[in-house]
């Protein structure tokens, strides 16, 4: 996160740690996500040039989202602006999961259950796991806050 720190300086609003790896003791693949939250996304000039200049590659470029990744594909950038509804959703799941057991055990047991059946495309794997994202984020939702 250094790196992308560097690379960004003040136009990185934040910088998260995000996925499976921001969770100790779920079972990951060796991928890191890395949520950066910018503050206008189409002012590309402002993150994608440094970003690019850092050795990333763009991967993704669609309304309201840029993902980069590095050539060996171990890290993965995703790119919001603040104030977009998926920030919290990111957050939110990846602090359930660090704190509630029940729910990162189910998750863990739908990844397992999701990779024996050798999905070839990783869009097509990561839609599978939906349902039960959305009902561990709306657990979350009503959870009592400490």
């Amino acid at each position: 996160m250094a790196q992308i720190r560097t690379a960004l300086g003040s136009h990185a609003v934040s910088i998260e740690h995000i996925g499976s790896t921001s969770v100790p003791t779920l079972a990951a693949k060796p991928l890191v996500d890395i949520l950066v939250t910018v503050a206008d996304i189409t002012a590309e000039e402002d993150y994608l040039v440094p970003l690019l200049k850092a050795g990333y590659e763009l991967r993704v470029r669609e309304p309201g989202h840029r993902m980069l990744r590095t050539p060996a594909l171990y890290v993965h950038i995703h790119l919001l602006e603040n104030d977009h509804p998926n920030v919290n959703a990111y957050l939110m799941l990846r602090n359930r999961l660090r704190n509630n057991l029940e729910d990162r055990e189910l998750y863990a047991r739908t990844k397992r259950q999701l990779m024996s059946r050798g999905f070839s495309d990783m869009n097509a794997y990561a839609d599978a796991k939906t349902g039960v994202i959305e009902g561990i984020l709306s657990r979350a939702q009503f959870a009592p806050h400490r």
